[in-house]
């Protein structure tokens, strides 16, 4: 175990000396809008009566990675499957950067490979929380769009 600021952590993340889940990736990102914890505490004090909302990432498969997209991406379904009954597959053969240009009104997580990730959010959060510092540790360049 290491301790590592969020900042450091994705950092470490790039150069391939640790690995976390995109989640926790996502995560990262929003930290790293803190500089500090007596900042998050209190930003975490300010809005905790504002209320939570229940996500499930659907996941796009293209045939050069995957999306991870997140409530109010103009992709993701009106009834997604928050069980994982149905197991719904959604694909497509649009590359990811077709997608990407294609596309308005984001909330997703790119995945390029296992240790390639890229958030993309320029929605509003809901209830008070705080979207993710946009970052990605490839050389893809979608910022034209957001």
């Amino acid at each position: 175990f290491q301790w590592s600021s969020p900042p450091e952590a994705i950092e470490r993340f790039k150069s391939q000396e640790i690995w976390f889940p995109p989640p926790q990736f996502y995560e990262f990102c929003r930290l790293c809008n803190f500089s500090s914890l007596r900042e998050l505490q209190k930003f975490s004090s300010a809005r905790a009566l504002e209320g939570c909302e229940r996500w499930m990432p659907v996941m796009l498969s293209a045939p050069d990675g995957f999306i991870q997209l997140l409530p109010g991406d103009e992709l993701y379904p009106e009834d997604p499957d928050y069980t994982g009954e149905k197991k719904i597959i959604v694909s497509t053969d649009k590359k990811i950067e077709d997608l990407m240009k294609e596309g308005g009104i984001f909330h997703r997580i790119v995945i390029k490979n296992i240790n390639n990730l890229a958030v993309y959010v320029n929605i509003q959060a809901k209830y008070k929380h705080i979207n993710p510092l946009m970052m990605k540790n490839d050389n893809s360049d979608y910022n034209s769009r957001l």
